[in-house]
């Protein structure tokens, strides 16, 4: 097992803990990491895009000139696609862009980012995080003592004076342990996490 130094919020080390070799350990498979981050943006998007095709664009129901004689191409309508005002051809029209990922391949994805983290030092362990009062200089002033920039912050969802007062800052992200995801962990250099959330992290997804 991978042993962590676990930090104070003034960045002094208080102690060390054992991270999980099933969770924290394994090798990294980056075929599944894959398929969570796609699955990830797909179900972000809205898919709320429409235009109009040529037959729901309006008027155009008159032949703008004779089929024959007059010099110049066959047109049938002024809404087909050809014409400035006209119709789109295969037009985008509203759809859902998720999918669904078996729960194993989830599980593996999320196993394969936090041993990612953790083979590159970069999960940091607080023994404790609070804050008595919504904060964000406070904040700010912890994440320096422990030296980490661009950083999620996983807890164990019962601090709401944290979350708030890290929203403010800068490439700096709050997450519980039940909404941690594949993207988030690769997106983020620093991996910060609470031993609270990290035994709660190897309860839920070993």
């Amino acid at each position: 097992m991978a042993n962590v130094a676990v930090l104070n919020m003034k960045g002094d080390q208080v102690e060390t803990i054992e991270l999980n070799d099933a969770i924290f350990g394994i090798e990294a498979n980056e075929h599944v990491m894959h398929l969570a981050v796609v699955q990830y943006l797909a179900n972000q998007r809205q898919g709320t895009q429409s235009t109009k095709t040529r037959a729901e664009v309006r008027g155009g129901g008159r032949k703008p000139w004779r089929q024959k004689g007059t010099g110049r191409a066959r047109q049938g309508s002024i809404r087909s696609p050809q014409w400035v005002g006209g119709g789109v051809v295969f037009a985008p029209k509203p759809r859902d862009y998720s999918f669904k990922l078996n729960k194993k391949v989830k599980r593996l994805a999320l196993q394969s980012a936090l041993s990612v983290k953790a083979a590159e030092g970069k999960i940091i362990v607080m023994d404790d995080l609070t804050l008595a009062e919504v904060k964000t200089k406070e904040m700010a002033r912890v994440l320096e003592n422990i030296k980490c920039g661009k950083a999620l912050i996983v807890m164990d969802g019962t601090n709401s004076n944290v979350m708030l007062s890290a929203r403010n800052i800068p490439e700096v992200k709050t997450a519980s342990v039940s909404t941690i995801n594949v993207y988030d962990l690769l997106k983020y250099n620093t991996l910060v996490v609470t031993k609270e959330a990290v035994a709660k992290i190897e309860e839920v997804y070993a």
